[in-house]
């Protein structure tokens, strides 16, 4: 269920995203630049970051 709520907040919000799935570190940093650079790419690199690395907070 968490995974899910992760998801969606990719859509929404993906540095949040990815800070609450890993943590404050370097790739809340990079999601945050690539939202900068506009909202798709922001997305993509969340849902990536979301789907693909375990969290670090387990």
């Amino acid at each position: 269920m968490k995974k899910i709520l992760l998801i969606v907040l990719c859509f929404f919000l993906p540095p949040v995203a990815v800070w609450l799935h890993q943590g404050l570190n370097k790739k809340v940093l990079w999601a945050f630049l690539w939202q900068l650079l506009g909202h798709v790419p922001g997305v993509i690199y969340s849902l990536l970051v979301v789907l693909k690395a375990k969290p670090v907070n387990s």
